[in-house]
Order: structure tokens, then sequence, then C-alpha cells
């Protein structure tokens, strides 16, 4: 084994930032205090034993981690580390939060347009309800039947931050933009096919929405709406 890798107990401050190293991993302890959120922990890519080190050492400093993009083999190992570790097994995502607080911040809604851009919005919805938001779910309400949309019309419009997940043409953000008072964050999917390119279709047109209040964030990328609307939300 390369001398740099230790076992994943051993951790030691770096200079004057509080951080943890770890070898294979530096931590950074001090973000929850910079930012108000303790670091997120991106779990592709990654063995479950490194990802179980990781989230323990968050953990025992925040007394909450998550971890993104997973499976249940780290789920597993994360778990026989932090006990109150869950699994969300259609986004990948592994959190344990025993802070023991109630949410304090209301109005964010995440909507997805059908049912198979759930997973993503799954990811956005913990990440925001960890960071202290009450969260509503509006689920397959797509631009195929506008209705369905329509009939939340008041609750979308007593909104203070919106996350629209959306694959297909993407059309969706742009008809709630146009409904709603509150700042819409897109969140493109790769669901689709032909020329949906992997989502690049759909976040085209999010991207050249003609709805003011859109912005939009990468492909698939759950985690990053969650946490720009629970900014929103919190600010």
């Amino acid at each position: 084994m390369p001398s740099d890798h230790r076992e994943i107990s051993q951790s030691e401050p770096v200079g004057e930032v509080p951080s943890a190293k770890m070898g294979f991993a530096t931590i950074d302890l001090d973000r929850e205090r910079r930012t108000g959120f303790p670091e997120v922990v991106m779990g592709e890519g990654k063995t479950p034993e490194h990802i179980a080190g990781i989230a323990k050492r968050i953990y025992d400093a925040s007394g909450m981690v998550l971890v993104t993009r997973s499976n249940p083999d780290a789920a597993e190992a994360v778990r026989a580390a932090v006990p109150s570790a869950r699994f969300i097994e259609t986004c990948g995502a592994i959190w344990a939060d025993d802070r023991g607080l109630e949410p304090r911040y209301h109005g964010l809604i995440v909507v997805s347009a059908g049912t198979a851009d759930m997973p993503v919005a799954d990811e956005a919805d913990i990440v925001a309800r960890l960071m202290l938001c009450d969260v509503q779910r509006i689920n397959d309400v797509g631009v195929a039947g506008i209705h369905r949309l329509l009939a939340h019309k008041e609750v979308l419009q007593s909104a203070r931050a919106i996350v629209v997940v959306a694959g297909m043409d993407g059309a969706l953000p742009s008809v709630v933009g146009g409904l709603v008072e509150a700042p819409v964050i897109a969140v493109p999917t790769s669901n689709g096919y032909g020329t949906g390119l992997e989502g690049f279709a759909a976040m085209l047109t999010m991207l050249n929405s003609c709805s003011p209040g859109v912005s939009v964030v990468n492909i698939d990328a759950g985690f990053s709406a969650g946490y720009q609307a629970a900014l929103i939300c919190r600010s």
C-alpha cells in the first residue's frame, strides 16, 4: 500500500484551518462555520471503506452527514460507522442527522415533470431538508398534461423558491416560471432518447427560457438545485 494511505481512524489537523487529513482524503471541517452546512461526500468513484471513514469524521464533527451518488455497499459500510445512517436508493443518498433540529425555513417546493425524474428530485429534497427547510413535493406534472400542474397553482404561488426537475423537452420550468413570483431553479435530467442527447436538449431549452425568473443547474444536479433553493429560503 502506498505510504500516504493510512488507517481510516488516523487523522490530524492541517495547518491553521480545521481539517482532518486521512491519507486518502483531507476533510474540510471548517465548511459549516463558513457556509452554514458541512462538507458533503461525493460517493461516486470512492470505495465503501473510504466513504464510511470520511462520513464518520464529518458526522462526529457536526452531528450530521450526507453522501451523494452512492450505493448499497457503501450504505452498509456507513451504517457500521454511523448506526443512524439511512439510504435513499432512488438517488443513492446516504444521510444521518442527529442534531435534533426542526425545520426553520419554509416555502421550498420541489416539482418533478415525470416519475422518471423523481430520483433527481429526491436528491434536491434531502439536501434541502438537511439544510432545515420544510419541503413540499409536487410530482408527475409534466407539460404533456398541463392541467396537472395548474391544479397546484395556488401552492406554487406561495413558494419562496421552486426546484423544477424535467427531462425530455425540458419545458416545465418555463411554464412554472410564468406562473410564480419566486425564483425557479431548473434541473435538466438525462431522461429521454434520440435527440434528447442525455439531457442536453432539456438543458438548452431551460437556458433559453423566456421566463426571466428561471436559472439552470447542470444535468441531473439535484444536489446543486436543492442547495441553492435552501440558501434562498434561508436568506
